[in-house]
């Protein structure tokens, strides 16, 4: 196949949601004082301890894999550089270190937990959204552990990580408010993020190989300009896409494989 720029791509995709295309392809903290006014960049501390709790439960989806959060640009002005974040609660205010990929682990600490803290980042309203991560270590380059995604989903709803801000905009049903609903419901819409631009996505599991259709890229291929400043794909639209993480005819240990953008044909 001729790889193609990605405008042409998105503007091929059909408007079919994903499941249908599937089916038919078969330290001591400091005393601070904070304001209790959140920013939606912000995430709720319990909630986040909530995710990861529900890690610990699930962890035989991905038992070799450990937890982190990463922070990703929503905005194309915002500096992904030098992020600082911090627990902010009424009486606390414990630091958290970020790596250089703006991946964290998360701290417990009971105060900020009783006091219903916020986990703060140095950058503006919707300038930023959140992903759980878990990667199982030893994977070929340039693939994913299906299991380990069908984890980051549960953990990333318990832990209210996703960002997007419009009634309208389709991202997860109304109907659908649970992690078990979200994650496993073909209308769920969890959207994930490869490292980079992405031409094709295949599942490998033995001898059964699929490639997901072009509806399960790019958010779809749905979204208007309109409706783009309201999904937290918004600057990474060629690096999203679905996994059929519902479907259990394809076990944990599939391998999620990626064909990227700048790869040679």
């Amino acid at each position: 196949m001729t790889r193609l720029p990605v405008r042409v791509i998105l503007s091929l995709a059909v408007l079919a949601g994903p499941a249908a295309a599937l089916a038919q392809g078969a330290g001591q903290p400091a005393t601070v004082k904070v304001q209790s006014t959140r920013d939606p960049v912000d995430k709720s501390y319990r909630k986040m301890i909530k995710g990861m709790e529900r890690f610990e439960r699930e962890r035989a989806l991905a038992p070799n894999a450990p937890l982190r959060f990463q922070l990703l640009p929503r905005l194309p002005t915002v500096d992904m550089t030098g992020i600082t974040l911090r627990i902010a609660a009424d009486s606390v205010s414990v630091p958290v270190p970020v790596a250089q990929d703006n991946s964290f682990v998360l701290p417990r600490n009971d105060i900020a937990l009783r006091e219903d803290a916020a986990v703060v980042a140095n950058r503006k309203t919707t300038s930023m959204t959140w992903r759980a991560q878990i990667l199982t270590p030893g994977l070929p380059t340039g693939t994913r552990r299906l299991g380990d995604m069908r984890l980051e989903c549960l953990v990333g709803v318990e832990a209210g990580l996703v960002s997007n801000s419009s009634p309208i905009f389709g991202w997860i049903s109304n109907a659908l408010t649970t992690p078990e609903q979200v994650c496993g419901s073909p209308n769920g819409n969890y959207l994930f993020f490869a490292e980079r631009p992405i031409f094709a996505v295949r599942l490998r599991a033995g001898e059964r190989v699929e490639t997901l259709p072009f509806n399960m890229l790019y958010a779809g291929g749905e979204q208007t300009r309109a409706d783009l400043q309201f999904c937290d794909c918004q600057v990474m639209l060629d690096r999203t896409f679905y996994a059929p993480i519902w479907d259990k005819s394809w076990p944990n240990d599939t391998l999620v494989e990626f064909d990227y953008m700048e790869d040679a044909p």
